[in-house]
């Protein structure tokens, strides 16, 4: 049995029906689309997309910032005038 990750659940036939309603049920949470009792994908308002992909960006960079600093021993030190 596969996990559903939302409070929010319709079946597909509901999603053809009306989709907007959906949204408007689920408040900004996600909807989880379930097709035979099992999720097979998630309906998500497009603000918490954003906010998701901002999230992820904002980690991605996260990584990239402690990967540097881990490599601080091997950094040439410069001066801004020399720039």
């Amino acid at each position: 049995m596969k996990r559903v990750l939302a409070e929010c659940s319709a079946s597909i036939s509901e999603l053809k029906k009306n989709p907007t309603a959906l949204l408007n049920e689920a408040n900004g949470a996600a909807v989880a689309i379930l097709n035979h009792n099992k999720p097979t994908a998630y309906l998500v308002p497009a603000e918490t997309y954003e906010w998701l992909m901002d999230m992820l960006d904002d980690y991605e960079l996260l990584r990239l910032v402690e990967s540097r600093r881990a490599e601080l021993s091997d950094a040439v030190e410069v001066s801004i005038d020399d720039l």
